[in-house]
């Protein structure tokens, strides 16, 4: 209908073209023309509304569009849809969703171990989405969704990720909801890709809490990062508060997305260095506190330090942490400390990566929140063939010993790949 109403000056102008030339002087004739000219103008537009208003009354479209629910139907006879209604509607603030990225990982397994209990079994691992979107100069989101099945062989959908970060500068960025805590380096270094990861999977100090990990490996909250002013050391500051883990119950979720189970929260702190002159290491440490307060039992004050000295380089690669957990329970002498490390070397030789890793773990007998677990320890060795630039198959040997349970071995295949 805007439209119509554009063609009445043009329809004017050819009109007006059309009548005979007055002599000058004669501008009440003139005007008077144009007058007449307009009126037959605006009776051709009324009678051109009329038909179009016929004509979308009685097409299908109408008929099957319903009124929304508490407005009354429009007569568009009467009532002809204003100009905006017709223009494709943009809201001021649309997001350019072609800034969105997204990348996926996901691994299919076959492990065969000579534990009591266990069954040999094809297993499918974590069909992993990671989304990142740049919403302007300083701030970006980023989003890791992962879907995967349990002991029960459900399946289920975890959403692993979520943050909203501010860069301001390099000495400053923060970012707001659940991330990956900085404690060591591994747990920040590698979050839910197999394909990334040099070997089968995590070791066992860095497993999931899902998964039976000692842990608090998520939280939600803020988390600040930035260089320090430093040089050829590098230096580097990480600082984090969360909502911590769960403590009341083993059977609650263990990352505390929603509800914080008391009113403490878990604070981080870590400080790393990267010398200019030694590309491709990083050593580390970083300390981490929270208030645990499990179900029937006293509170419990948590402390996990943590220590790293890593190196990757094009080829060769050697990853060394080592932690050490400390309970302490409330109005108590009582304290409770629990060791872990591991070592990790590898080699690259074409498409072919060996590698070995040693692993311990010991968590004391009287420890109230992990006693479970106990002494864990033993070697890996395995090898990564890279097939493809975004496929891998990997194969590793586990020896794993434990107290008073005897070891085990197990033997585990892995096809990770990138889409």
């Amino acid at each position: 209908m805007r439209g119509m109403f554009l063609l009445v000056p043009f329809l004017v102008q050819i009109a007006a073209a059309q009548q005979p030339v007055v002599p000058p002087g004669s501008d009440h004739e003139v005007i008077q023309q144009l007058l007449e000219r307009v009126q037959q103008l605006e009776a051709e537009v009324r009678e051109l509304k009329a038909q179009r208003a016929a004509a979308t009354s009685n097409s299908p479209e109408s008929a099957s569009r319903p009124a929304a629910s508490g407005t009354p139907s429009a007569d568009v006879s009467s009532s002809p849809a204003p100009a905006q209604a017709m223009a494709p509607m943009t809201h001021p603030r649309s997001v350019d969703f072609a800034k969105m990225n997204f990348r996926g990982f996901s691994d299919v397994d076959f492990h065969a171990t000579d534990r009591s209990g266990d069954t040999n079994t094809f297993a499918l691992g974590q069909f992993n989405l990671f989304i990142t979107s740049r919403l302007s100069d300083q701030l970006s989101f980023l989003a890791e969704a992962v879907i995967e099945g349990d002991q029960r062989n459900s399946v289920g959908v975890d959403l692993e990720r979520l943050l909203l970060q501010y860069s301001a500068s390099d000495y400053f960025n923060v970012s707001f909801g659940r991330y990956h805590t900085a404690i060591g380096w591994y747990n920040t270094a590698y979050h839910h890709s197999t394909w990334m990861q040099t070997a089968v999977g995590r070791p066992f100090l860095f497993e999931f809490e899902d998964k039976g990990g000692i842990l608090p490996i998520h939280n939600v909250g803020i988390s600040a990062t930035g260089r320090i002013p430093s040089g050829e050391l590098g230096l580097h500051y990480i600082a984090e508060i969360g909502n911590g883990r769960t403590s009341r119950s083993p059977l609650d979720e263990p990352v505390q997305n929603v509800m914080d189970e008391n009113n403490g929260k878990a604070l981080n702190f870590a400080l790393l260095t990267r010398p200019t002159k030694l590309q491709g290491f990083e050593a580390g440490f970083s300390i981490y506190h929270d208030n645990l307060t499990p179900q029937g039992l006293p509170n419990i004050g948590q402390t996990i330090m943590a220590v790293h000295a890593i190196y990757q380089g094009p080829a060769f690669e050697w990853l060394n942490e080592g932690l050490l957990i400390r309970n302490s329970v409330n109005g108590t002498d009582r304290v409770e400390h629990t060791p872990g490390f591991y070592t990790q070397i590898s080699h690259k030789l074409g498409t072919l990566r060996p590698y070995f890793r040693y692993q311990y773990v010991n968590v004391p007998r009287s420890d109230l929140v992990f006693q479970d677990v106990g002494l864990m320890h033993g070697p890996s060795v395995g090898i990564r063939y890279d097939f493809s630039e975004f496929a891998a198959f990997k194969l590793q040997y586990d020896r794993t010993e434990r107290r008073n349970l005897g070891g085990f071995n197990g033997i585990t295949t892995q096809l990770s790949f990138a889409f």
